[in-house]
């Protein structure tokens, strides 16, 4: 993050006794009130008080879990599980662009329908249930579309790592091993 848009972002501080203070607003402020910065598309960073080390993560992702501990969860356990397993393995830097880029592309479709007027007026969370009800068949099937094109990019992706990984380690002298033996 260039030092510009450092000084631009509100500056949060976590302190040792798991407060939060709001440098902008010279006050202490609740999670609750960082999701609300998230939700009013607020750029912030929030700092170990003492270290200055960068808890912005770390403090989305306890929102996260709050979230997913109350109300109806986005994630299931199996995809909970998924993304774990994905930690460590080779794959895991390509996972996280891979959601990265997905989550863009939902937000993108989510921009421009919420940008759709009606009578002049954005779409409010009542219309967008009424819209739904109508219009959850046909929006399921084109979620279900892009799901199937996001899979289909992403075996793709997988092919080309292998047939690249194949090409550069086809010149060591390896022993193939057959599918289904274990040989360790």
């Amino acid at each position: 993050m260039s030092s510009a848009k450092k000084n631009a972002d509100r500056l949060i501080k976590k302190y040792p006794n798991r407060r939060l203070y709001d440098t902008q607003t010279s006050s202490y402020i609740t999670l609750t009130d960082v999701k609300q910065l998230v939700l009013d598309n607020e750029e912030f960073t929030v700092v170990d008080a003492k270290t200055n080390e960068d808890l912005s993560r770390s403090i989305l992702l306890q929102i996260i879990l709050e979230e997913e501990a109350s109300g109806a969860p986005m994630f299931s356990s199996d995809v909970l599980a998924q993304i774990i397993r994905f930690y460590g393995h080779a794959m895991q830097g390509m996972m996280g662009s891979y959601l990265e880029k997905n989550v863009q592309a939902f937000t993108d479709i989510q921009r421009k329908f919420t940008s759709t007027a009606v009578g002049g007026q954005p779409f409010s969370p009542e219309m967008w249930t009424q819209f739904m009800n109508v219009q959850g068949p046909m929006m399921q099937g084109m979620m279900n579309n892009y799901i199937d094109q996001s899979k289909s990019l992403f075996v793709q992706m997988q092919e080309q790592m292998q047939s690249q990984s194949k090409n550069l380690f086809g010149t060591f002298p390896f022993v193939p091993v057959p599918p289904g033996s274990d040989k360790k």
